[in-house]
């Protein structure tokens, strides 16, 4: 399986009872990797906090206050 291109580098600093954690949650779902185990508890995270992945093909302009026919959507 190819892994998107990661163009971001980051670090973070665990104390030995949170990598345990980590370690713990990555082996009993047979994770490739400590990354690949962070990447999902940050999504699964973010998800339940009730924010989505955003979608990679929409521009910034595509976010607005009005509808592309310059209403504002609002009654």
């Amino acid at each position: 399986m190819s892994e998107p291109n990661r163009g971001e580098r980051l670090q973070i600093m665990l104390t030995k009872a949170e990598l345990a954690l980590v370690d713990d949650w990555r082996f009993s779902r047979r994770m490739p990797s400590r990354a690949s185990a962070v990447r999902e508890l940050l999504k699964r995270g973010l998800v339940a906090e009730g924010f989505s992945v955003s979608d990679p093909d929409i521009m910034s302009k595509d976010f607005g206050l009005a509808d592309s026919d310059g209403e504002s959507g609002q009654a």
